[in-house]
């Protein structure tokens, strides 16, 4: 899988890769999907949600840029997976999944693998986690026609947001926002397909 659809697809990242490498993708699946862990596809894991193909998180991943020093948010935890690559990059993930099902079965997850510095909470996404920020980079898994304000807020002076930007069932392009200290700057990254951002007035 790492030669084949992830360094074979351009991520470069020594570090990513080794994270990938790491991660038993198998532990994030539901056992009736634990021998297609390794394929390059979404898989569902319940509640209508998916876990992102393993190229998507790793091309997210080295998109962030991350240093081990680095304090990071995700939004959409789902099974925890992306939790557990990014873990393995930066110093803390504080993650945010709307479904209180989820939230507590990858909290449960993470923490039996050992994934120790990976805080998940329960709530909305779209709202971020304020109490834990700025953060140095943050990352959504979810689409929405706009990157919420509120994620903006918390990203520190220079922090990237990688986030899909879209509408659910189009063709959403990957985005990267850098906060500097003039301002923010955008960057397309390339065509993705995520389920969509659900805040909590939907």
């Amino acid at each position: 899988m790492l030669r084949r659809d992830i360094e074979g697809r351009g991520v470069r990242d020594a570090r990513v890769l080794e994270a990938m490498a790491s991660v038993p993708r198998e532990a994030f699946v539901e056992p009736d999907h634990a021998r297609q862990a390794y394929a390059d596809r979404p898989l569902p894991i319940g509640m209508g949600q998916t876990i992102s193909q393993p190229y998507v998180v790793a091309w997210m991943a080295e998109a962030l840029e991350l240093t081990a020093t680095d304090r990071v948010l995700e939004i959409g935890t789902g099974s925890g997976y992306a939790a557990a690559v990014l873990s393995l990059l930066c110093e803390e993930v504080y993650t945010v999944e709307r479904h209180a099902y989820l939230a507590a079965g990858a909290g449960e997850r993470l923490a039996a693998l050992g994934y120790g510095n990976v805080r998940v909470r329960h709530g909305d996404g779209a709202g971020g986690w304020p109490g834990r920020g700025p953060y140095d980079a943050i990352v959504a898994a979810a689409a929405s026609p706009r990157i919420p304000d509120s994620l903006l807020e918390q990203l520190r002076v220079g922090g990237r947001l990688v986030m899909p930007v879209g509408s659910a069932g189009a063709r959403q392009q990957l985005v990267r926002k850098r906060r500097g200290a003039d301002g923010v700057t955008e960057e397309g990254l390339g065509v993705v397909r995520f389920v969509p951002l659900v805040t909590g007035d939907g």
